[in-house]
């Protein structure tokens, strides 16, 4: 377990669907681990395993206190929405208000394959679909307005990490690679 170099704005496994988890197996924990230490490390509200490079459908969360992770996320989303100020650990030193629901029950799994529910408002809801957005391939500022998209972009072109090279990749020891099959 370990802290992992965080993948930015450009790689391209931050624009891939993430493929589902099927093996609940030490790797899978392992995994959820390297997020924990990382995310708090960063310190961050959240980190999806696209960000470390690992393309599965698990992301870790802390917010106001609780600490948590989600495996096969499966979202439902309130009607009411929030408007607020939204950054990414991808995006370093970025926030931009961004409009979400304010509301959300996110059904999935834990490391161990048990069911849960995460039920949340506010930050934990921008957060849980924040790091649900980063198994898609979404970024936040794809949800920005396009005056505030252009801003951002702007701002990425003059970030002191654009353009830095991609971390080196851990080749994982378990048959299949990191993926789930």
């Amino acid at each position: 377990m370990s802290v992992t170099p965080i993948r930015l704005f450009g790689d391209p496994v931050l624009r891939m669907t993430a493929q589902p988890v099927t093996t609940f197996d030490k790797e899978l924990r392992t995994l959820v681990q390297d997020l924990t230490e990382t995310m708090q490390a960063a310190p961050g509200a959240g980190l999806a395993a696209p960000q470390l490079g690992v393309s599965l459908r698990v992301f870790t969360y802390f917010v106001d206190g609780e600490l948590g992770h989600l495996v096969n996320p499966d979202l439902t989303l309130s009607e009411e929405v929030q408007d607020g100020p939204e950054g990414c650990l991808s995006l370093p030193g970025l926030t931009y208000n961004c409009v979400r629901a304010h509301g959300v029950v996110a059904k999935g799994f834990t490391m161990y394959g048990d069911p849960v529910t995460i039920e949340g408002s506010r930050l934990l809801a921008r957060c849980i679909q924040h790091e649900t957005d980063h198994l898609d391939g979404i970024i936040f500022i794809d949800r920005l307005d396009a005056e505030q998209r252009k801003a951002a972009m702007k701002a990425i072109r003059e970030a002191d990490w654009a353009g830095a090279g991609a971390p080196q990749v851990r080749i994982s020891p378990h048959s299949t690679f990191g993926n789930a099959l």
